[in-house]
């Protein structure tokens, strides 16, 4: 009896053991366990970096970015914003970015021809429009293109590095008002400039995008530049810079501007998305 006793006793000591270490592998197991987003808790932090037109800059740091760092909490999107030609030149001298968002095709050509962008990742995004604005007070009542003959200060970009600038002065061309109004002009070095210069009364008049006069409750929108005035539409186009430190990564945050949802945000800051 003895004998089956300490049998017994052995028994259900190893018993105990073996739960124990049972016990250990289901904490071990659950280490690796994925938050309530989906992502792994132990997924390496990323940081995502975009050279972007100032015109995006409200869409991309109100929605588009909050909305992609939800989704994807292990990666950070650091946005730079400046004129499309400032960008390049930056893009050319070493800037660190993965991702380049133009406001106009020729700073992006310009790019991909020098071997700074992976061409097979550029396409057109969005369209945009420009558009003439006046403070809300409109003191030179301001009405239409001709009416700028009556504006002491018209503010645009600089035509030599600002895509709007350049837009600006082929369609005052086209309506044969460059030459007349050359001596008014006052000249930003992005659109955002020339959109505070109007919104704060130091600029009578100027011209935007039009997604950028819709930022702000200070201007007022009062003419379109005619589709015959410019001889190509304004076209964003994105892509990959060619030595992204994070280019997953980047692959990746491309795709979803590319998406349906991002597409719907565009929309609601006054893009025209591309289809």
């Amino acid at each position: 009896m003895k004998k089956l006793k300490f049998g017994l006793l052995a028994a259900g000591v190893s018993l105990l053991l073996l739960g124990g270490c049972g016990s250990g592998n289901d904490t071990s197991s659950n280490s690796s366990a994925t938050d309530s987003s989906g992502a792994s808790s132990s997924e390496e932090k990323v940081t995502v970096k975009i050279a972007a037109a100032a015109s995006l800059q409200y869409a991309f740091e109100e929605k588009i970015i909050p909305a992609y760092e939800k989704e994807h909490p292990n990666v950070t999107i650091e946005g730079t914003y400046d004129s499309s030609g400032k960008l390049q030149t930056q893009i050319e001298q070493g800037l660190d970015a993965d991702i380049f968002f133009s406001a106009a095709t020729a700073q992006m050509t310009a790019l991909e021809e020098g071997g700074f962008i992976d061409d097979k990742t550029v396409s057109n995004l969005l369209e945009n429009k420009l558009v003439l604005i006046v403070p809300t007070d409109n003191p030179d009542d301001i009405s239409s293109f001709d009416d700028l003959t009556k504006a002491e200060t018209i503010a645009i970009g600089d035509p030599a590095s600002v895509p709007a600038g350049q837009y600006a002065q082929e369609a005052l061309t086209s309506l044969g008002l460059w030459d007349e109004l050359q001596s008014k002009f006052s000249q930003g070095t992005n659109v955002t400039e020339v959109l505070n210069w109007v919104a704060e009364g130091s600029a009578n008049a100027g011209l935007v995008y039009e997604t950028d006069a819709k930022t702000t409750d200070k201007v007022e929108i009062v003419a379109t530049a005619p589709e015959d005035s410019l001889t190509e539409p304004i076209v964003y186009p994105i892509g990959q810079i060619k030595d992204s430190k994070n280019s997953k990564a980047a692959a990746t945050f491309l795709k979803y501007l590319k998406s349906d949802a991002a597409s719907d945000i565009f929309k609601d800051y006054g893009f025209t998305p591309e289809k």
